[in-house]
């Protein structure tokens, strides 16, 4: 039976009271003596785990795991919602947490073979990629600079951020509960559309700095300080406030896809070449009833009731192809589909495609 909207709020977890505060708090403070203290490393050397980051992957698996099963309880009657979930969490536990520790086992630096440029910034960094086996190399440049976008044309940004991801993927299985908490106002879409695309310009211009630095920072110490900074700065504000500290610790206040909505470069490129992809929702026209459960459940923020209201087909950038739109509502409207925009006999497909 398809859960609906008849309890969501019902929950003080699940409705910003005092309980969510409280989850809220302990999340932030968790990340915090995470990223910025050595809290974690005892625990994680009794266990055997070598450190703390170890301990975290094992951990953020986990929550993957029992997470994705209480998503499928609730939701496990789509197929599609099946395959996208199982597939999210084989990349996490597989490329993202036991490839790179088997890396380690033969004396190589880890690696996480689930996330790319620039999610993961440093992996076009000359330093690291000089300190990686040729394989791994080409597999980082072939996947961040030709795989992703073609895939994300074609298929629109769904195949990494809802079916690969590992950010994404905690969002869908141990956040599940919370995505119905994600802002639909226009301020919160003005805001994003700013905010995103500025993020990705600063992993853009840090990675240019770090690799001009490679190339004359010997001749040049000024710049390569300045560099340094760049680098540092940006692993702090981004890759750990952004990402992490705030990117999981406000699930309960503000929805789970803080950090991809929000903050996420590669949600910013994968989305500006889902905009001229195939990639769309379609409306079947004059069916919609206003029930609301598409704009409730959709994680990114999308108000999709508007565009089923006035029969609009649409892209939007931020869509990363959940499927929750669809599959909660109760009358067939809304359908995921890739294809060009005109139909095979040349008739012109009306489909809107705004800003993010």
């Amino acid at each position: 039976m398809q859960a609906g909207l008849i309890n969501t709020y019902q929950n003080p977890m699940q409705n910003r009271q005092w309980p969510a505060w409280a989850l809220s708090a302990a999340l932030l403070l968790s990340y915090l003596a995470l990223y910025f203290t050595e809290f974690f490393e005892a625990p994680a050397r009794a266990l055997g785990l070598g450190g703390k980051w170890t301990l975290y992957g094992l951990l953020y698996s986990l929550a993957m795991v029992v997470g994705g099963a209480f998503f499928l309880r609730r939701h496990g009657n789509s197929r599609y919602q099946r395959i996208r979930t199982l597939s999210v969490i084989f990349f996490q536990v597989v490329f993202a947490f036991a490839l790179p520790i088997v890396m380690k086992v033969f004396g190589h630096q880890e690696y996480y073979f689930s996330y790319f440029w620039p999610l993961k910034i440093e992996y076009l960094y000359p330093d690291y990629i000089l300190r990686q086996p040729f394989l791994v190399v080409l597999y980082s440049f072939v996947g961040s600079l030709i795989v992703l976008p073609v895939a994300g044309y074609f298929l629109g940004k769904r195949f990494y951020c809802s079916w690969i991801c590992g950010c994404g993927g905690l969002a869908n299985t141990a956040g599940e509960s919370f995505r119905h908490l994600s802002d639909k106002s226009a301020a919160a879409w003005r805001f994003e559309k700013h905010s995103i695309y500025a993020v990705l310009a600063l992993a853009i211009g840090a990675t240019i700095v770090v690799g001009l630095n490679w190339a004359v920072g010997r001749d040049h110490p000024d710049f390569a300080a300045f560099a340094f900074r760049v680098q540092q700065w940006y692993g702090f504000v981004v890759g750990a406030f952004f990402a992490g500290v705030l990117g999981v610790g406000l699930y309960p206040l503000m929805g789970t896809r803080v950090w991809c909505r929000f903050a996420c470069p590669m949600a910013a490129v994968l989305g500006l070449i889902q905009k001229f992809g195939r990639f769309r929702i379609t409306v079947k026209p004059d069916m919609c009833i206003s029930c609301g459960n598409c704009s409730t459940y959709c994680e990114m923020g999308i108000d999709v009731r508007q565009y089923a209201m006035a029969n609009q087909s649409f892209k939007r950038a931020a869509c990363v192809g959940c499927g929750m739109c669809a599959h909660m509502c109760p009358r067939g409207v809304l359908k995921l589909e890739v294809r060009p925009d005109r139909a095979k006999g040349g008739s012109p497909i009306r489909v809107y495609s705004v800003d993010l």
